[in-house]
C-alpha cells in the first residue's frame, strides 16, 4: 500500500475494503454483508419501521434485527440478508461477467 505523510502522520491509502485491510478473513464476504445491512438500515428507516416491525416483515425476530443494527451480522448468509431486503420491497439483481484480471471479485452497487 502507498503511504504519504499527513500533518507528520504516515497515511496509507486502503483498499476500498476495510476487512481485508485489517487481514480478517472472509474480507469480501464481509463487505458484502456490510453493504447489504447498511442497505437494510436504509430501507427500515425510509418506510418508518420498528425494529419489531422491520423483524416481522423480514421473517426474523426483533433481537436480530437489534443485532444487525449493531454491527453483529455475521450469524447472518449473504443469501439471508438478501431476502431480508426483498421482504423490505427491494429487488436485486446479480450480474455475472468475465473478470479484467485472473480473479474476479464481488461488488454491491447500491441505487
Amino acid at each position: 500500500m502507498k503511504s504519504r505523510l499527513v500533518g507528520g502522520i504516515e497515511v496509507q491509502r486502503g483498499s476500498g475494503n476495510v476487512y481485508a485491510d485489517l487481514g480478517l478473513p472472509d474480507s469480501e464476504k464481509l463487505k458484502i454483508k456490510t453493504g447489504l445491512v447498511v442497505e437494510i438500515r436504509k430501507a427500515m428507516q425510509q418506510l418508518g419501521l420498528t425494529q419489531l416491525e422491520a423483524a416481522k416483515r423480514m421473517g426474523i425476530t426483533q433481537p436480530k434485527v437489534s443485532d444487525m443494527m449493531r454491527g453483529e451480522f455475521t450469524n447472518l448468509s449473504e443469501r439471508k440478508l438478501m431476502d431480508c431486503l426483498t421482504r423490505l420491497g427491494y429487488d436485486i439483481e446479480i450480474c455475472v461477467r468475465p473478470a479484467k484480471s485472473d480473479v474476479g471479485h464481488l461488488v454491491l452497487a447500491a441505487a
